[in-house]
């Protein structure tokens, strides 16, 4: 394994232990709690805790939740609905008030969505959408079609043509509209042609090996466009050790801050960022909304801002700002 991949792999790697710490110490503090206390209890699972963007959601509905003595209890599915499914029923039967969900798969989640609903409990939805919307209180996402329009219109100012390989995850609602808020830009310029696409399900694990594979296989690639920067940063490793890295954009979003030390490097053409502190916020205050009986929207969009080696110098380094 060269050099820059293990780099690419040890910075994702504290990331991910992280937000595992901040699961167990979320459980071990739960395990303080007594029945009948008289605090809310706010249910919490997101599709993956092995993308840092999620924990960073959960820290700061955490500090928010329990900043009023109230429980968050935070569940991993790791990318399993019928896992995410059981979770649900299990917060449930802890006595939740309220789920926040970020589904594995937008429309298999309608088992528990259907039981958190004839429970009584409203659902708040992150990050993404889903097909049954009248059986959730709120969405809260980011400008998901927004993000895909602004890599593809970066990518149509760059070049004059383009051979793209698209990384998806087509059971998540958010990595669908990023890529078709991208396709529908293209759509009418046939310079810019989609060779190819693989189901990267948003890991650098999974994304390295599927454009490995298209690259060995001879496909004429020279632009990468990635659901999210961990399937960017696995079309890097793909492509650096294959030894295109210097001749291909690579587009990805999330904007973490693994993702902007590779466009100040050169590596990563650009990134489009979410602003996860942000809907954290966002939630705990509907969440609020919601318990004290006060009028809310059923939606709320999220903006989201394009980052390039030309702006980088705008956000923080560090953070997901």
């Amino acid at each position: 394994m060269n050099q820059w991949l293990r780099r690419i792999r040890w910075r994702w790697l504290i990331g991910i232990l992280a937000a595992a710490l901040v699961i167990v110490l979320g459980y071990i503090l739960h395990l303080g709690q007594t029945d009948g206390d008289g605090h809310f209890r706010i249910g919490a699972t997101y599709m993956t805790m092995n993308n840092p963007f999620y924990s960073v959601i959960d820290e700061e509905l955490r500090l928010k939740i329990e900043s009023r003595g109230d429980i968050l209890l935070t569940r991993d599915p790791a990318l399993d609905q019928e896992k995410q499914n059981q979770q649900v029923h299990e917060l449930l039967q802890e006595g939740i008030d309220v789920l926040v969900i970020n589904p594995v798969d937008y429309q298999q989640v309608h088992t528990a969505l259907s039981e958190a609903k004839e429970a009584g409990v409203p659902v708040v939805v992150v990050d993404s959408q889903v097909n049954d919307t009248d059986l959730i209180a709120c969405t809260i996402a980011s400008d998901n079609y927004g993000a895909g329009v602004l890599c593809a219109q970066h990518l149509m100012q760059t070049r004059d043509s383009a051979h793209i390989v698209l990384l998806e995850h087509p059971t998540a609602q958010s990595a669908v509209d990023r890529i078709r808020g991208f396709c529908d830009t293209i759509a009418h310029h046939p310079a810019y042609q989609i060779v190819d696409r693989a189901n990267s399900e948003g890991q650098l694990e999974i994304a390295m090996p599927e454009l490995s594979a298209l690259l060995d296989a001879g496909e004429p690639i020279d632009t990468v466009m990635a659901l999210n920067d961990p399937s960017a940063m696995g079309a890097m490793a793909a492509l650096e050790e294959h030894g295109l890295l210097e001749h291909t954009l690579v587009y990805g979003v999330d904007g973490a801050p693994e993702a902007k030390s590779m466009i100040a490097e050169g590596s990563l053409t650009g990134t489009v960022a979410q602003f996860p502190i942000k809907i954290g916020q966002t939630t705990a205050q509907t969440i609020y909304q919601i318990l004290s009986g006060k009028s809310y929207p059923s939606e709320i969009t999220i903006p989201v801002e394009f980052i390039t080696s030309e702006n980088l110098d705008q956000f923080d380094m560090d953070g997901w700002q």
